[in-house]
């Protein structure tokens, strides 16, 4: 099973905060460091602010040189697909190949609102989520010299040069993710390298995949083609009385996070990380939301990673 970082700097953390975790990240043997796409905490103050997710793995790209580097979601909502496909693609060359893009409907309205980003119904949300995935992937897909053309309800392109490419061969990996049972796995199947579950129990998981496995075959394209991932909270400690002072130090309750997250003694999260292993997860995200301690990295590096390979 791969372990990657996953980060919410939405919840207040500067780029040196990232790149710190993203240089651990890769000093402890990680496989990859993603973060977050939001403008506005959950929760707190955010101080100082918020960082772009693309400005952001922009840098890292150049101050990281072996970890994959992505997002989880990209909200499609922020940016129009075109110049998305352009920042992603220019991301992964200055990455020399390592960028995942991660990209979702977008849900949170207050920071649509506290920033002026439209934020249109479900519905339309969705549509749009749609076409972006036709878009981004059809002008990475289009051979260099020639053009490409798109006709939808809410965007149209015409003879677009499709440039710059990623370098990776095939286009950026595309993940798409969520709960829904009809048109996300559908679009699972038709347009990503990957399937990600979001802070779900491992029998949620598995009914998901499953759920992912059918539009597959329905798709015709081979399940066994499509990585599926989990993102779980992360909260491990040597002791007791660790694993509590990092509950507190995340606001989070200890017994919640032992239902719900990788959490408790390294042992424990072997244990847990098993049975999502079990469901058919082959990598998860875990979700480290105090930046300022690395130890935390590198005792799940240490005791927790070796045990999964």
């Amino acid at each position: 099973m791969q372990l990657r970082i996953f980060t919410e700097p939405q919840m207040g953390a500067t780029y040196d905060d990232l790149l710190a975790v993203a240089r651990r990240t890769e000093e402890t043997g990680f496989d990859a460091f993603f973060r977050s796409d939001h403008y506005l905490t959950m929760g707190g103050d955010g101080l100082p602010g918020p960082t772009d997710a693309w400005v952001t793995l922009a840098g890292l790209a150049r101050e990281t040189s072996r970890i994959r580097l992505g997002t989880l979601m990209t909200a499609a909502t922020f940016r129009l697909p075109g110049p998305l496909a352009i920042a992603v693609a220019q991301v992964d060359q200055m990455s020399g190949g390592r960028v995942e893009l991660g990209i979702g409907s977008g849900w949170f309205a207050e920071e649509h609102g506290a920033y002026g980003i439209p934020f249109p119904e479900l519905g339309e949300r969705f549509d749009r989520y749609e076409e972006q995935l036709a878009v981004i992937t059809g002008l990475w897909g289009t051979p260099v010299g020639e053009t490409f053309d798109f006709a939808g309800t809410h965007y149209q392109l015409s003879g677009s040069p499709a440039l710059p490419k990623p370098v990776q061969p095939g286009g950026v990996p595309v993940l798409v993710g969520g709960s829904g049972r009809r048109r996300t796995p559908r679009l699972a199947a038709r347009y990503a390298a990957e399937f990600n579950v979001p802070f779900a129990s491992a029998e949620d998981n598995a009914r998901l995949f499953a759920g992912v496995r059918g539009a597959c075959e329905e798709a015709g394209r081979n399940p066994a083609d499509l990585v599926n991932s989990s993102a779980l909270v992360l909260c491990v400690g040597r002791d007791d009385a660790e694993l509590r002072r990092r509950a507190a130090a995340i606001g989070r309750d200890v017994d919640e996070l032992l239902r719900s997250g990788v959490a408790g003694t390294p042992a424990q999260a072997v244990d847990t990380l098993g049975r999502y292993a079990e469901a058919g997860a082959s990598r998860v995200y875990l979700q480290v939301l105090d930046l300022s301690d690395l130890d935390h990295l590198d005792l799940v590096a240490a005791e927790v990673a070796p045990q999964l390979s």
